[in-house]
């Protein structure tokens, strides 16, 4: 039988430096991660999720606010455990918060609530009879702008 000679070749046979690039970081902050982790109390190092370093920073996330205010007291203890794994000196840490979201979908934004149409004309008629002249304008700014959003719904 004749083997049939393609072509072609897979997209995954070509050299791709960008997605290797990027393998090697993440597998650099799975391996600044371990030693962080080992660096905090154990109740601590399971609200630690990820670990990079940027520009001479160590940068921690974390799951909530006040797991983050905790993990501020081991500042120096998480520095000194990565010493041996980078090749800078990291002096700073910054701890961020990153919420995990599970199983939620993308909010959509809220749509606006428009006063009913004579709430809009109560609006326009208060600006008509205003003495200022600051708020005049804008009464009459706000209740064109409601009138606008209410007749495209």
């Amino acid at each position: 039988m004749i083997k049939k000679h393609n072509a072609f070749k897979p997209a995954l046979l070509f050299p791709n430096n960008a997605l290797a690039y990027v393998y090697s970081q993440i597998e650099l902050q799975r391996q600044l991660l371990h030693p962080v982790r080992n660096a905090l109390p154990s109740i601590l190092s399971m609200h630690v999720l990820h670990c990079i370093i940027k520009k001479k920073e160590l940068i921690v996330f974390t799951d909530t606010a006040s797991w983050a205010s905790q993990l501020r007291f081991y500042h120096d203890a998480m520095i000194a455990s990565i010493a041996l794994l980078t090749r800078e000196s990291v002096n700073a840490l910054q701890i961020r918060v990153m919420p995990v979201l599970t199983g939620i979908k993308s909010r959509q934004a809220p749509s606006p609530i428009i006063p009913s149409t004579e709430k809009i004309m109560l609006i326009r008629s208060t600006g008509m009879m205003s003495s200022d002249e600051h708020l005049k304008q804008a009464l009459i700014k706000l209740s064109t702008t409601l009138q606008r959003l209410a007749d495209k719904n």
